[in-house]
């Protein structure tokens, strides 16, 4: 499969190096509003095609698939000129803020006929994949409470704050996705809270630094996500799924399995300190099953559908924030 990639930051620099790594793949063009970025990455590389214009890279006969990974707020467009070009679609997540582009992007790329594959890397995660199973092959019986914690080892630019969305739409918005992977089902209800407790900027930018979100599936199963914007230790990110019976958990990665013991007790490595680290793997997993999807003529294993369903959720959580109380999906237009 000939691959377009446009947007070369950290993630879309992440995906680029991946493809070196698969022999059904081969980067043939790459995009970027730095131009000098996209020429440095594609002499790295050794990509045949760069373009400043991700519209070029798009209408491109070569490119058969487009990776989009530039800034949220050109992903509608770019989606949309896809559907037009008739080229299957990797789209980062959130597929855009604003839930009728969503549903435009959606039908595009469905009147197309082609792929749109969002990118909740999480799900592609080794760990996560096994508690899926599990809950699948019914290893802790009926699951009665969900339990995700996510917190992140240091804020992002307050800049970056401004235009995300907030924490729900930013952060919590993986874990809506994994809550929804993992269980099963559908959430119907969202109460969440939060506080400003780790920098007083981000508050006076109108969001919440440290949150909790309680879900209510339609089974009657109950989820609780917490975040934080800061874990002095490093990047937190585990799970449990209880049930009837029993659990099942993912803990930390760290850096490695050596524990030192002496007169001070036990005392081990470090977790490790970001998401590019925790997810490397993934990433590429990630990247094999859109190829396969895409090469096999198979739904896309994270589909439109579920990337406007984690979008729903973020709205309900700023809602139930907003409103302070809880706050049933079925109040969202579709």
């Amino acid at each position: 499969m000939k691959l377009g990639i446009i947007g070369l930051g950290r993630i879309g620099t992440i995906h680029a190096e991946n493809t070196k790594l698969l022999e059904n793949v081969e980067l043939v063009a790459v995009s970027d509003i730095r131009i000098e970025r996209a020429k440095e990455v594609a002499e790295k590389l050794k990509v045949k095609k760069v373009f400043a214009d991700p519209e070029d890279l798009i209408h491109d006969p070569e490119v058969e698939a487009v990776m989009i990974c530039s800034s949220t707020d050109t992903h509608a467009l770019l989606v949309l000129e896809c559907a037009r070009a008739r080229k299957h679609v990797f789209c980062e997540k959130p597929l855009s803020l604003d839930l009728a582009e969503v549903n435009k992007m959606i039908e595009a790329m469905k009147k197309a006929g082609k792929i749109l594959f969002v990118g909740f890397n999480r799900r592609f995660d080794r760990n996560f994949r096994k508690v899926k199973e599990a809950v699948e092959k019914g290893e802790v019986g009926t699951p009665h409470i969900l339990k995700i914690t996510s917190r992140d080892p240091e804020p992002p630019p307050i800049e970056y704050v401004r235009i995300s969305g907030g924490i729900f739409l930013d952060m919590t918005i993986h874990d809506f996705d994994m809550a929804r992977y993992i269980m099963g089902e559908e959430v119907e209800e969202v109460y969440a809270s939060g506080s400003v407790l780790v920098e007083e900027e981000i508050g006076k930018a109108g969001d919440v630094d440290t949150a909790v979100v309680v879900l209510r599936f339609k089974s009657g199963a109950l989820g609780v996500i917490d975040n934080s914007r800061r874990a002095v230790y490093g990047y937190d990110q585990r799970l449990e799924v209880f049930g009837t019976k029993g659990k099942i958990t993912v803990d930390n990665v760290r850096e490695n399995t050596v524990v030192l013991t002496d007169e001070q007790g036990d005392r081990g490595s470090k977790y490790l300190y970001f998401f590019l680290e925790r997810y490397k793997e993934s990433y590429l997993e990630e990247l094999k099953t859109f190829v396969n999807n895409v090469t096999e003529n198979e739904p896309p294993a994270v589909s439109g559908e579920d990337g406007k369903m984690a979008l729903l959720l973020g709205y309900a959580a700023k809602k139930s924030l907003k409103e302070k109380r809880p706050v049933r999906l079925e109040e969202f237009e579709r």
